[in-house]
């Protein structure tokens, strides 16, 4: 097998990962949202006729009829649903509303009984982000890496930081004048802020961050970080046909200096030997603990020929790199921590959306579907601790989208509940109706847009 077909085997290997953990992470909060929904409106005994994972138009996947609800699963991976006699929603179900109100049926019970039903799986929803944060920091607890330990600053590994005025080794000091504590949350601020304050060689500075910042992130189909912390030169592979190959250099080498030069971090090689195409150079490398010394020939644009590892917490820490801070918690101090970080990503996720709403931002140029979203995890291996953060953050989104007051959303459904409750005149069915139907066409124009976005790229410039 070349090369281009292991690398199109670990392509779609790699895709077909991402999407199990997309498909499993949804699965799970559909499910558990729809059981928000299901179990008061059959403690105030309304009759349910269906409960799907995913939608079932024309044909489903499997279904059971057990009682009087129908469970299955349809093909069609958009969501899921439950259907409540005498509901407005999204079956359209006409027939049935144009009939007596009886007793079983939704529209026949309590306002407050509805509303309790409608907000039921918000509910489900961010009581399970609170108990999945719980359960992840008493299983793993919480690693985190302090500013302070980063003296030698940042590492700048998307050109998008270059342009915003960021050099390798700056160390950030605030973001809008508040201290940044930990690595873990620069990334984010970055995102969200408006001023970075910095050093850079002894001397603070201002850096303003540009209102249409994330547009420019997202013109240039960047969703990775901006900013790292600075890592040893690790060889993880050396090219074959290579001066450096030649010379001897091996995986696991770390490269401590060229020429006379120390390195201390991979990023200081790039500029050091973008200039020196064809010459030949000493590498001083530690192999085995030991200092030994490489004669090699650079090749083009200076490059030396390896392919650099990036190496995690537990090798850093053991290079004495960094030191990280390692907090565990029992499991009655897990629920308060896990809240904490719930509304910390609630937060942070409602800051993003303020940033969408704002068109000088161009932030909505980046708001992507499916592709996206499997685009968060892993690609070469399950970790069950990333699955776990993610879902737990896809559930607080799902929570705060379905809590907008759109139509067809449990939002508009309790904005009128509430109307009613308030003003004592309930909406009329046809009203109802018409409104499902208006947020129908705006979620699923949403979903095109956002799913456009992430295959063609209507979002971004030509």
């Amino acid at each position: 097998m070349n090369m281009m077909n292991v690398l199109l085997a670990i392509n779609w290997q790699a895709v077909g990962l991402q999407a199990g953990q997309l498909i499993l992470s949804l699965s799970i909060l559909v499910v558990l949202h729809e059981l928000g929904h299901f179990i008061p409106a059959k403690i105030f005994k309304c009759r349910v006729e269906k409960f799907y994972l995913f939608f079932d138009p024309w044909f489903s996947l499997f279904k059971k009829k057990i009682g009087e609800t129908e469970y299955g699963v349809g093909w069609l991976p958009l969501g899921g649903y439950v259907k409540i006699s005498g509901m407005v929603d999204e079956s359209m179900d006409k027939e049935q509303l144009n009939k007596p109100a009886e007793s079983w049926e939704f529209r026949s019970k309590p306002a407050w009984q509805r509303l309790i039903i409608m907000i039921g799986g918000v509910t489900v929803n961010v009581l399970l982000a609170f108990f999945i944060y719980a359960m992840i920091l008493f299983t793993w607890g919480e690693t985190k890496l302090p500013i302070a330990q980063m003296k030698d600053g940042i590492w700048c590994v998307d050109s998008v930081a270059n342009e915003l005025g960021l050099q390798n080794g700056d160390k950030i000091l605030a973001v809008n004048d508040k201290p940044v504590a930990y690595f873990e949350d620069l990334n984010a601020e970055l995102l969200l802020g408006e001023k970075i304050t910095l050093e850079r060689n002894g001397q603070q500075q201002n850096i303003t961050i540009p209102v249409n910042f994330i547009e420019k992130i997202v013109e240039k189909g960047k969703r990775t970080a901006l900013v790292l912390p600075r890592v040893p030169a690790l060889v993880a592979e050396v090219s074959d046909s290579t001066g450096a190959k030649q010379a001897g250099l091996k995986e696991k080498d770390r490269i401590i200096g060229i020429n006379n030069t120390e390195i201390k971090y991979f990023d200081q090689i790039k500029p050091l030997v973008s200039q020196m195409e064809g010459d030949t150079v000493q590498l001083k490398v530690i192999r085995d603990k030991k200092e030994i010394s490489l004669t090699t020939i650079l090749g083009k644009n200076g490059a030396i020929g390896f392919f650099p590892m990036i190496p995690g917490m537990d090798d850093l820490k053991q290079m004495k790199v960094y030191e990280f801070e390692k907090k565990e918690y029992g499991f009655f101090a897990s629920f308060p921590a896990g809240v904490k970080k719930a509304i910390e990503k609630l937060n942070f996720y409602i800051a993003q959306f303020k940033k969408i709403l704002n068109p000088s931002t161009g932030a909505y140029k980046g708001i992507g579907g499916f592709k996206s979203m499997g685009s968060i995890f892993p690609k070469y291996e399950w970790n069950w601790e990333v699955f776990w953060n993610i879902t737990a953050f896809f559930s607080i989104v799902l929570a705060f989208m379905n809590l907008l007051p759109i139509p067809a959303l449990d939002g508009g459904h309790v904005i009128f509940t509430l109307y009613e409750m308030i003003t004592g005149r309930k909406p009329s069915e046809k009203f109802l109706e018409y409104a499902q139907i208006v947020g129908m066409v705006i979620l699923f124009g949403l979903l095109i847009y956002a799913n456009g976005n992430d295959w063609f790229g209507w979002g971004r410039s030509r």
